[in-house]
Parts: C-alpha cells; sequence; structure tokens
C-alpha cells in the first residue's frame, strides 16, 4: 500500500471514530439551572427533576402520560387527525414540510395526544401537548382533539385534564388557528354547562394563544415549578412598558402569588393532586 492510499484509509478511520462518537447516546445529564452532571437513570427515576435542585426538565407527551395515567389505562383517540396547508403557507420552508419533519421527528401527526384514561382508579379525558413537535403549536388539528374529548367527557359524564406546554397559535395556519382560541373556550363552556370539572395544568412553557384561551379556563389552574407562563415574551413587554421586570416575572410561582393560578404541583405529586381533586368533584356532583 502506497503512503498515499494508507493516508487516506487513516483520515476516513479518524472520521468514522468522532461520528460514532458523536453519534452515540450520552449516559450523563446536565441540569439547565445548577450545572449538576448526573446519570440519566438517576433523573428518569425521579420523573425528569433534578435531584439536586428540584428543575422540572421538560418532557414528551409519552412520558408525561406514564406519569399521569395508571399504567395500561390509556387509550388515545382521534391519532390519525392530520392537519392540511388551506394557506399553502411558505416562510423558510412550506407548511408542509415542517409537518413532515415534526412528524418524523416525533411519530405522531399533531402537537396533542388526547385520550381516556384513569388516574388512581378515577375516569378522565386527559389531553396532553408535545412541544416537540412544532413548539406545542396550536392548530385546526389540536382544537378539533380537544374539543373531541371534551365531547366525550360530556357523553360519559367525566372530568377534563388539559396539560399544556405551548409557544401558542401555529403561525402557518394564521386564522384558521386563532379561531382554535374561540372554539376551545365554547366546549368548555358547554362542559361548565354540565357541572364537569376541567383541570388545567400549565408546564413549561405555556405561552402566547394557547395562555389566552383554554390554558387560563380551568375550575383549577396548577402549575409545575418553574413553568414559564404568558403570553407575549419578556423582551417584548420590557420594550412595550419600558421599565424593568420583577425577578422571575412570568415563572409559576410569580403567578401564585399574584393569584394567576390556584397552585404550583411538583411532579411527583402531580398525579395525586388530580386525582384528589377529581374524586372531590365528583363527591359534590353526587351532593347536588
Amino acid at each position: 500500500m502506497d503512503l498515499r492510499n494508507l493516508f487516506s484509509k487513516i483520515t476516513f478511520e479518524k472520521k468514522d471514530d468522532q461520528a460514532s462518537k458523536k453519534d452515540a447516546p450520552t449516559h450523563w445529564i446536565k441540569c439547565p439551572e445548577c450545572s449538576s452532571l448526573m446519570f440519566f437513570k438517576e433523573v428518569e427515576n425521579q420523573n425528569n427533576i433534578c435531584p439536586k435542585c428540584n428543575f422540572h426538565m421538560r418532557i414528551g407527551a409519552k412520558r408525561r402520560i406514564e406519569v399521569l395515567a395508571d399504567e395500561g389505562t390509556f387509550v388515545e383517540f382521534d391519532e390519525t387527525l392530520k392537519p392540511n396547508d388551506p394557506l399553502k403557507f411558505v416562510d423558510k420552508s412550506s407548511y408542509k414540510k415542517r409537518v413532515d419533519e415534526a412528524k418524523k421527528k416525533t411519530g405522531r401527526t399533531s402537537s396533542v395526544v388526547s385520550g381516556e384514561c384513569k388516574i388512581n382508579g378515577v375516569e378522565v379525558q386527559l389531553v396532553v401537548f408535545d412541544f416537540s413537535f412544532m413548539g406545542g403549536s396550536l392548530g385546526s388539528v389540536e382544537g378539533e382533539k380537544i374539543v373531541r374529548a371534551v365531547n366525550r367527557a360530556i357523553e360519559k359524564h367525566q372530568g377534563v385534564i388539559i396539560v399544556s406546554a405551548s409557544g401558542g397559535a401555529r403561525m402557518q395556519e394564521s386564522t384558521f388557528a386563532l379561531m382554535q382560541m374561540a372554539k376551545t373556550s365554547a366546549a368548555l363552556k358547554r362542559l361548565d354547562q354540565y357541572k364537569l370539572p376541567y383541570i388545567s395544568v400549565l408546564t413549561d412553557p405555556t405561552m402566547g394563544g394557547v395562555s389566552a384561551s383554554f390554558a387560563f379556563l380551568g375550575d383549577i389552574i396548577m402549575a409545575e415549578p418553574g413553568a414559564l407562563i404568558g403570553f407575549a415574551g419578556q423582551r417584548v413587554i420590557k420594550q412595550t412598558i419600558g421599565a424593568d421586570l420583577p425577578e422571575g416575572f412570568q415563572r409559576a410561582e410569580f403567578l401564585l402569588e399574584k393569584g394567576s393560578i390556584d397552585m404550583v404541583v411538583n411532579r411527583t405529586d402531580m398525579k395525586k393532586t388530580l386525582s384528589d381533586l377529581l374524586s372531590m368533584f365528583k363527591k359534590d356532583q353526587k351532593i347536588s
């Protein structure tokens, strides 16, 4: 083998070795809040909460359902619903391409997973946003899934839980997305008329049109510790009012202090808290 071929072989082997190291899964997680380095199993066993500082890391819809629903009880509905492109929207990329990329990334056709499950034995309609799918944005499919979940709750005389994790209405659908704010709010009004409970769970982040509609219409509004919650971003607000914002502005604890939400609940306590509240509402219905 001449020197040129030998050099090429060494170079390619080195590149392949670097690529394999880069693609190899890491077994260590660095906390975004306290920068502690932890073994991933340790974090998973704590429901993706940092054991050092209690920072609640973002989790996907699948993991959220595992945390909240009794094992083997979750039944998904409307999983075949998928968005179309009525406006033929194109920015840096076409809307159709963005949806295809999100589907490939998450294995889902929308940012919402809706279904029926039991939480500590209590039957409920559960709707969970997945931030991994286009930032958990609210589009026509997401709104339709929420409305159908509410309709099932009315039919089966159950409560509704919506776990929000969203950047807001989906800009690629424009007015079609904004209409979902009114559509979901009207559906929840019907749920209220039937005296059935709606519990809203706000996680990091809950922003834009989601926070301006159904996320803040719950009979009980709870949030995870440290969750970012609001309508516009802090930079926009600061530029608009021309003043510095308070420390912790738009965080769950700040909103609790100001009376905008009812409680801040640790993820490990969320399941029991939800089942207790649902059971309490059930008893009230029997009394009335």
